[in-house]
């Protein structure tokens, strides 16, 4: 490590108290189902100003069981599971062909709150796959219909000519298929919520999905 990065992390601090607020979190109020409580932080953080709360990272591994992690967008969380989506053929699209579990976790600093999710995954059926790409913007069907995810990309016109080209179909066509397009759901067996305190007492409050509906346990910071 350099002199000046080594100097740097160090002159960071975490949840500096005059951009972040670190609300009280009682475990013992918290409701039965994770998904109503994830749904009131998700709002909390929205209302905080917190940047993109809807990007979370995803960790996928493939068939040599080794792990990859990467940058998504929340879709949506409901009683079938937390949403994301991408090409069949892309990396993650491999590794969840292959193991078809992951990990998700959410960072919310402004608030100074985690939230981390897993469980098994299976893509959605091909008509609400296209029905989610469909409902997001144009250039989300430009960058599904430019394609190629994950591939080796010879240059950079290479990509300016395919994305132009990608723009202009989107526009005459908005309801294109693109038949790689996948809509992911993670279908939760654990999902923890972590609230950092000033004092370092963090509270991490685990919810696991047992036969009868979830059991709850909290766990040391």
């Amino acid at each position: 490590m350099s002199t000046d990065l080594h100097a740097l992390l160090r002159s960071l601090r975490v949840w500096d108290p005059e951009v972040t607020e670190l609300p009280p979190f009682d475990p013992a109020a918290a409701p039965a189902d994770p998904l109503t409580l994830f749904e009131e932080w998700f709002a909390r953080a929205v209302a905080a100003g917190q940047p993109e709360p809807h990007t979370v990272s995803l960790a996928t591994s493939g068939p040599d069981g080794l792990p990859d992690v990467r940058i998504v967008v929340l879709h949506g969380a409901d009683a079938d599971g937390w949403s994301f989506a991408g090409h069949a053929g892309s990396r993650k699209g491999r590794h969840l062909a292959a193991r078809p579990y992951a990990a998700l976790a959410f960072y919310w600093p402004v608030l100074g709150r985690q939230v981390r999710v897993r469980g098994p995954v299976a893509a959605a059926p091909a008509e609400q796959s296209l029905a989610d790409l469909h409902a997001r913007s144009t250039g989300a069907l430009a960058a599904a219909l430019t394609g190629h995810q994950s591939e080796v990309l010879g240059s950079v016109e290479e990509l300016e000519r395919a994305s132009d080209a990608a723009w202009d179909r989107a526009r005459r066509e908005p309801e294109a298929a693109v038949p790689s397009w996948t809509l992911y759901r993670l279908r939760p067996e654990e999902v923890e919520f972590f609230q950092g305190d000033a004092r370092r007492r963090h509270v991490r409050l685990r919810y696991r999905r047992e036969a009868d509906g979830w059991a709850r346990d909290m766990l040391w910071p």
